[in-house]
């Protein structure tokens, strides 16, 4: 069957590679290849070393197909057609951790250590290239791969660096939490801003005098220098293929080796030093179990602030998929450990600020969506969060309704958490807001703008008598 053009909806973020086009058709994850990419893509079928990536879940899986089927843009037809495994929730580098970063770097770094060797390299290195299967990295861009040519560096290395291993030394060597900075520019962190941030001392931490210093006076001195004259200068200096893999190795033994240079938080043992009972506990996870239970089996489950994954982990017992997001990056990576270290691939945990999401980026501010036009979900947590972004943020408390209800697809489920002005953990917020400020900030004006938007259907109040959790459902 022919698809027409108003059944191809056209990734925004795909336009830096005229040979290779990302569609969607149909809910299919589709990869069009110009002629170039076609035979770039029968060579690398037929090698040793890719098959082995997509048998080991390495690569996201990817098969031909019929080419005719599917229209392009111009009117020319593809050479060839891909389709791809969907990811069940796409993520960006800025929204990860940092072991989330290292092990995405890692993987990238062993893809291409296996296929330097059968004669391929890969001409990007972004991070954006890696998603996730729960706590596992995944390369995206099979359209990256391409044959390797001898006395040519790794056409990715910069990329590499400004979008992985730049981040990564942020936080090793400074203490300086990397997703800001990776938010703020979507090609990275290029090697001029990171020299101004390595002098002295710091120019001589582990990995900053090759591939900060040394990287950007080189980039310097060959500013005016067109790429087949780089080129002809390395082969000229005997740079060969063992050399390039050699420089590999050297870069992931150091990959390897970074960790992140921050201390603990208030919230990374708030398990143990929040105000729960017991039998509050008890009766929460008792409740969120049965929420989740009720009701068709949700695809995507959100837990908005999940702090160690507590709920999260009850979640995927119930649904397809879930994302576990939290605003501390320390906790961020210890739930990943966690997760990784049980070989979870249903719990994708992310560092957000709910306050502020990440938005929409790069081009047009289309290349890299933002996290409201990715989040739809069939059922929501929001435990214990409606006071931090009511309170703590000054997010009014309608709106704080509004955004839950719209995390929700429609007839979606919604469990939250209204933790009242009189709890501990309100006072301690309160105590540092003017007397006054949140006069409509009590449990039965909460109820009322959660009935507006909702239909509730069970209420709980907890054994302390403070905290009323709730089980709407969106539109309903």
């Amino acid at each position: 069957m022919i698809v027409s053009d108003t059944d191809v909806r056209v990734e925004p973020g795909s336009f830096r590679d005229p040979d290779n086009q990302v569609f969607y058709s149909g809910g299919e994850v589709l990869r069009g290849l110009r002629a170039r990419a076609a035979e770039q893509w029968q060579a690398l079928a037929a090698s040793d070393f890719f098959p082995a990536l997509l048998a080991a879940g390495k690569v996201c899986g990817t098969e031909p197909v019929e080419p005719a089927r599917f229209p392009t843009p111009d009117g020319t037809p593809w050479a060839a057609v891909l389709r791809h495994e969907r990811i069940p929730f796409v993520s960006h580098p800025y929204e990860w951790s940092f072991g989330m970063l290292r092990d995405a770097a890692l993987l990238h770094l062993e893809i291409l250590r296996a296929a330097l060797p059968a004669g391929f390299t890969t001409k990007d290195g972004s991070a954006y290239n890696l998603q996730w299967r729960g706590a596992r990295p995944v390369f995206i861009d099979v359209g990256s791969f391409e044959s390797a040519r001898d006395g040519e560096p790794w056409a990715g290395y910069r990329q590499f660096c400004q979008t992985m291993l730049y981040p990564l030394l942020l936080t090793a060597h400074l203490g300086v939490d990397f997703q800001p900075w990776l938010r703020a520019q979507v090609d990275g962190i290029p090697p001029e801003q990171m020299r101004r941030l390595f002098g002295g001392a710091r120019r001589l931490r582990s990995g900053v005098p090759t591939h900060v210093h040394l990287h950007g006076a080189m980039q310097r001195r060959h500013a005016t220098a067109s790429t087949s004259e780089v080129r002809a200068q390395l082969r000229t200096a005997g740079y060969s293929r063992e050399l390039a893999l050699a420089a590999v190795r050297r870069i992931e033994r150091l990959v390897r080796r970074l960790r992140p240079a921050v201390s603990a938080t208030h919230w990374v043992d708030y398990q143990r030093t929040c105000t729960y009972s017991g039998q509050d506990r008890a009766a929460k996870e008792r409740f969120v179990e049965v929420a989740l239970a009720d009701g068709p089996r949700p695809g995507l489950v959100l837990d908005l602030g999940a702090n160690d994954g507590r709920y999260a982990r009850i979640a995927a017992r119930h649904a397809g998929y879930v994302v576990a997001v939290e605003q501390d990056p320390v906790v961020v990576d210890q739930l990943y450990a966690t997760l990784r270290a049980g070989y979870e691939r249903r719990i994708l945990p992310l560092v957000m600020d709910l306050a502020d999401p990440s938005p929409g980026g790069g081009w047009r501010g289309v290349e890299r969506a933002g996290f409201t036009d990715r989040a739809r979900a069939d059922l929501v947590l929001a435990l214990a969060v409606v006071h931090h972004l009511a309170i703590g943020r000054n997010v009014p408390l309608a709106e704080v309704v509004d955004q839950l209800a719209a995390a929700c697809a429609p007839g979606g489920r919604l469990v939250v958490e209204f933790v009242h002005p009189d709890d501990p953990m309100a006072r301690r917020l309160l105590a540092n807001k003017p007397a006054g400020l949140f006069a409509d900030y009590h449990p039965e004006e909460f109820a009322r703008l959660l009935a507006a938007r909702c239909r509730v259907q069970r209420r709980v109040e907890l054994p302390c008598g403070t905290r009323t959790l709730y089980q709407a459902v969106v539109g309903g």
